[in-house]
């Protein structure tokens, strides 16, 4: 809290790693928020951004109990000062209350037939078949049934919630996504279009990183916050990987022809307008003339200021839109061109690597198309289809991918690569072409994010080595901290095998993966610890083929029957309905007393955004080092480029990158301070001080030298004492030496500027353990 404050004041940034389950979230949350209700005219809303829709819901659960805590505790006659307005913006499919919509299956399907029922031509055209059936005056229509066929047509809890317009507010409170459904219900109004309607006036947002790092969503969600908003990434280890997925594009053979079939659509469309409503299509061609494009084109164009609220004028608009691109039968020739021109790019034998400048010139040369034609593209586009009134906008995907590939390589000349690879390399026989734009530096999706907004914070419980982040994302934090985190018990016991039983050395390098002796030698690590350990245990492997190779190899030589006789068996599939089917059946084996073993991935799904408390994790396994796939050229490219431009050299980000994967997968198994659990790491490797400097301190810490450099026979020893330690009864009343009491918060405030101390008297001492 005294770093957060500390970057608060300053009006600045910050990167703070606090230990994994030791309330990271609730911390930010009641500092923050109290910091608004202290300085409301200089400190704007909160923007939390988390990854995945369990998270969302969790941030504002917690956030919830702070509120009842903040009004059972404030002065009487004051708790309507403390109250707020937090809610979390989902997709539809989270977030739709309507039966016809929501039992749609994919949310690409959700959305198609969200707008099919809520665009405004759609709208129209059944407001005015109403009509015209009253004025008809037909005696078996009358105007109360004639209201139920549009309403049949539409969305009623959409049609009820415009009908109000302004007036349908949201009562001050936090809105999970369950609330929000039931609120939108209970008053019969959208809750999607609700959410989207109260952002601007809510305290505290909580969404996904798209909504600011992507700037096709961006622009339409976040571009009218404030400046002086305080913007939260949690979970932010992988933020720069993010940064680059939201301004990479990958076009494949079958794309273009989908595209290209886009075309054709399009065009037919365009003539049977011209036949039926020429004056529609008229009617953009004077909007984007006289000023009136859409804000989404104004943004884009302006790169790195997409957060900006531009008032356009007569000569940003002949900026902005092209004259050859303005009228939607030209733009559509452009694109038909364009399109080719990549099929031809797509037809080369061997690897390209190019530049966005020099693709340029070639797509000039070969097309017809110039930078400035391209920038514009995708805006470009979306103006057309809404003039077109399509409403299955998922339809023109392949379309869309070439037009946000056109516009990012017309808009950032530096930081992008384009690479057209003929075949994969690891199955060089099959061919399949991809087109490939790359973006290599992370900042160009989050500056305007650093330079718009007050104070951003990114935060996670595997950040380390923290000074590489303001490298990679180009900011200057005001605060830069690895937090510790005090236990009352040794809860953690971090150790390394290097070896097994026989002395060989073991470790997923290359050259030693497919040993027999190293692969044997990892079986029987799991093997002892299904024998010793209570519960649940998950072991994570480097990569899909790695796991696959050894779980075969196992099964060959009796090792997973061996472990079968202590526990049951699950892993993870890149199929998300299996791994999610052995989840629950993994949990329900755990539940039982049965115990079971989680075999996963790094960097997959299980990796990522599950966790394994209490009995579902007391033991988790790393077997290798997570490196990335060293000879993708993407890759490649991304290293070279560091190494160029932030003079970071190529094995650094490697290391830095494979161990802050590993740090995430191992701290999967402490969720709280009462948790405990046995972290093996399984590669010689993590014995060098290179790769241990760059783990998590509150994990390295613990790592003493008894616990390093052990073989398996020795690691199970040390892993049968832990258990047997932590076994032992253990009072809750001990966990308030973990805290601090009234007279240390007191000492703290007066450090802080507080003369008077803690202006709020701390809860009895029973409700402050729980």
């Amino acid at each position: 809290m005294i770093e957060l404050k500390h970057a608060l004041d300053a009006k600045g940034h910050g990167a703070l790693e606090m230990p994994t389950g030791t309330g990271k979230t609730i911390t930010l949350l009641s500092l923050i928020t109290s910091y608004q209700l202290q300085y409301p005219h200089s400190c704007g809303k909160l923007i939390y951004c988390t990854r995945t829709v369990p998270e969302m819901e969790k941030v504002l659960a917690e956030l919830k109990v702070l509120q009842k805590y903040r009004e059972e505790h404030v002065e009487k006659g004051k708790e309507e000062e403390t109250h707020i307005l937090a809610l979390g913006l989902s997709s539809r499919k989270n977030l739709c209350v309507n039966p016809k919509v929501s039992e749609e299956g994919s949310r690409e399907s959700v959305d198609a037939r969200c707008r099919n029922l809520t665009a405004s031509w759609v709208r129209d055209k059944a407001k005015e078949e109403a009509e015209e059936g009253d004025q008809k005056g037909t005696k078996i229509k009358t105007v109360l049934e004639n209201e139920k066929i549009r309403k049949s047509n539409l969305c009623e809890f959409y049609e009820d919630l415009e009908a109000l317009g302004a007036e349908a507010e949201v009562p001050k409170g936090v809105y999970t996504l369950q609330d929000l459904r039931e609120f939108g219900r209970e008053k019969r109004w959208c809750p999607y279009f609700l959410a989207r309607q109260t952002l601007q006036r809510a305290n505290v947002v909580v969404y996904n990183y798209q909504y600011l790092l992507d700037p096709k969503v961006a622009g339409l969600v976040s571009r009218e916050f404030e400046d002086n908003a305080i913007v939260v990434f949690d979970e932010a280890h992988n933020i720069d990987n993010v940064c680059i997925e939201a301004l990479s594009v990958n076009l494949r053979s079958q794309t273009l022809d989908a595209a290209q079939r886009n075309i054709t659509t399009l065009n037919t469309r365009i003539t049977e307008v011209k036949k039926t409503d020429r004056k529609r299509l008229q009617d953009e061609y004077e909007r984007l003339v006289s000023g009136l494009a859409n804000q989404g084109a104004i943004s884009r164009q302006r790169g790195e200021d997409l957060m900006a609220n531009p008032v356009i004028s007569e000569d940003v608009v002949q900026e902005v839109i092209p004259g050859n691109i303005r009228r939607a039968e030209h733009f559509v020739a452009i694109m038909r061109r364009f399109v080719e021109f990549l099929r031809h790019e797509l037809r080369a034998p061997s690897v390209v690597q190019t530049a966005p400048r020099m693709f340029i010139q070639k797509s000039e040369a070969g097309g017809g198309v110039d930078a400035k034609t391209l920038k514009f593209c995708y805006d470009r586009l979306t103006s057309l289809l809404k003039t077109l009134e399509i409403v299955d906008t998922e339809e023109f995907g392949a379309l869309s991918s070439v037009a946000d590939f056109a516009t990012l390589i017309g808009t950032y000349d530096q930081g992008f690569t384009i690479i057209m690879e003929p075949y994969d390399e690891r199955y060089p026989h099959i061919p399949d072409p991809v087109l490939q734009l790359a973006c290599l530096d992370a900042s160009l999706a989050v500056k305007p994010v650093f330079e718009k907004y007050q104070s951003v914070f990114i935060t996670s419980g595997t950040l380390s080595p923290i000074d590489l982040y303001p490298r990679l994302l180009k900011f200057r934090p005001n605060v830069m901290k690895s937090l510790m985190m005090t236990l009352t018990r040794k809860c953690l016991c971090p150790m390394v095998i290097t070896r097994g039983a026989d002395q060989q050395h073991i470790s997923s390098k290359f050259d030693m993966r497919e040993d027999p002796n190293v692969i044997q030698n990892y079986g029987k690590v799991l093997v002892g610890l299904a024998q010793s350990i209570p519960d649940g245990i998950v072991a994570f492997f480097v990569s899909y083929s790695y796991m696959e190779n050894i779980i075969s190899k196992w099964h060959d030589t009796g090792i997973l029957r061996e472990i079968m006789q202590h526990k049951l068996i699950f892993m993870e599939t890149q199929d998300v309905v299996e791994t999610s089917l052995a989840l629950d059946n993994y949990r329900r084996a755990c539940n039982a007393g049965r115990g079971a073993v989680f075999l996963s991935v790094a960097r997959g799904k299980v990796a990522e955004g599950i966790d394994f408390d209490r009995h579902y994790g007391r033991a988790v396994v790393m077997y290798g080092v997570p490196y990335q796939y060293t000879l993708s050229r993407i890759l490649r490219a991304r290293l070279e480029y560091l190494r160029e431009t932030l003079q970071i050299k190529e094995q650094d980000f490697l290391t830095f990158d494979a161990i802050r994967q590993a740090s995430q997968c191992i701290g999967r198994v402490i969720r709280s301070k009462a948790d405990y659990g046995l972290m093996v790491f399984a590669d010689k490797r993590y014995n060098s001080h290179d790769k241990r400097s760059k783990l998590p301190k509150w994990i390295s810490n613990h790592m003493t030298e008894e616990l390093l450099n052990l073989s398996t026979d020795m690691a199970l020893t040390v892993s049968r004492a832990f258990m047997r330690h932590m076994s032992q009864p253990f009072s809750a009343g001990e966990a308030g030496k973990t805290l601090f009491d009234q007279q240390k918060v007191d000492e703290i405030a007066r450090r802080m500027g507080y003369p008077g101390g803690c202006a709020v008297n701390l809860a009895p001492p029973t409700k402050r353990i729980k």
